[in-house]
């Protein structure tokens, strides 16, 4: 199988990237690096990771880096994104394409792909009103609610879950763990549930360690800089105690790093989400061996509460399940253990790489 795989990126990620960056690079030698990095490795496929000959994978929103290979290539300078990427498809000989992107590549790119493509799949793991996937042969992730949303539209759909990145491993045997409470991710009064745990678990702060490491606006940076105290910018300032931990956020190796060194990582869904459960966080934490403490709610098989994570009810209950927990470090080393265990098993590339080619078989 010529598998190509697109993964749609994050900006910041990209920016950090080109800031890190030293010398001139080639497209290959850039994608190589990416890959080393780390950077939502839980969604990428086995033979990508290993650098299989017959696998290709890019980033199809970053422009920087498409353009690099058109002009390696000799393509031209006006040819947009869209014409790059079904350029390197051709050019690949693809059979398979795994797409994360299909927001931005939508059906009417998939009606235009070279003859050699047969088999089409998509990742989409939130609600997408008004996208059009139907020209994709199959759309996947590990959201059953999603799922029938997309079937309630006469699209083909399958239960596909991230996996255990192996590269967790060299960070899962630390023991030296001096954060007690760390979580990575979104902040927004606009999601409730998730501002009111966070809020609550930042009032920790003065007695135990805690690291918010979070993405953060233009608008929010202004607002809690010297300048923006004078300016009429409260509403984009977020809270003290939640200011006093937050620090900036890490991708790839740099957060299995961080988590590595944290007893617990905090985790909890957007509101959008409903009782369904099993974003990243949960396999990297997991992956990482620290103890997943998260909200309560339907989670991926193996994923149980009480044996390998622990889950709270609401923001009233989270700071005495900490508080708990941390009152019983070998507890909490249990259920690490534990839920490394099953997710760098149940959930190995080797068994994600097979149920993919399996789904590709019956379509």
């Amino acid at each position: 199988m010529r598998l190509f795989q697109n993964y749609g990126g994050f900006p910041p990620y990209f920016s950090q990237h080109r800031r890190d960056r030293k010398d001139a690079v080639t497209f290959k030698s850039e994608v190589a690096r990416r890959l080393d990095s780390g950077y939502g490795a839980v969604h990428l496929l086995a033979p990508v990771l290993k650098v299989d000959d017959t696998a290709f994978f890019t980033y199809g929103d970053d422009e920087a880096l498409q353009r690099s290979w058109a002009r390696e290539k000799g393509m031209a300078a006006k040819g947009g994104l869209a014409e790059i990427l079904l350029a390197q498809i051709e050019s690949h000989r693809t059979e398979v394409i795994y797409n994360l992107d299909p927001m931005r590549y939508g059906s009417d790119f998939v009606r235009r792909l070279p003859g050699c493509v047969k088999k089409t799949v998509a990742w989409r793991a939130a609600p997408s009103p008004g996208a059009d996937f139907s020209a994709y042969d199959l759309v996947v992730c590990n959201f059953p609610g999603i799922l029938r949303t997309f079937r309630e539209r006469s699209w083909k759909a399958a239960y596909f879950s991230p996996s255990h990145d192996p590269s967790m491993d060299e960070y899962a045997g630390n023991d030296d763990r001096p954060i007690d409470v760390l979580f990575v991710g979104g902040y927004s009064r606009h999601h409730m549930r998730r501002a009111a745990v966070l809020e609550a678990v930042a009032g920790l702060g003065d007695r135990y360690r805690i690291q918010f490491r979070l993405a953060c606006g233009r608008f929010t940076r202004l607002a809690e800089s010297p300048l923006g105290y004078l300016a009429p910018l409260g509403k984009h300032r977020r809270p003290k105690d939640i200011r006093a931990v937050a620090g900036k956020p890490v991708y790839g190796r740099d957060l299995y790093a961080l988590i590595s060194k944290a007893k617990i990582i905090l985790n909890g869904a957007i509101d959008m989400s409903g009782e369904e459960r099993g974003n990243m966080r949960c396999f990297e934490s997991m992956g990482c061996r620290s103890l997943l403490l998260s909200d309560e709610g339907m989670y991926p098989e193996g994923m149980v509460a009480g044996q390998t994570l622990i889950t709270y009810r609401s923001s009233s209950d989270v700071v005495g399940r900490l508080e708990e927990l941390l009152r019983t470090p070998q507890f909490v080393a249990g259920i690490a253990d534990a839920g490394y265990k099953m997710v760098s098993s149940r959930y190995s590339k080797e068994r994600q790489w097979s149920t993919f080619k399996e789904m590709v078989g019956r379509l």
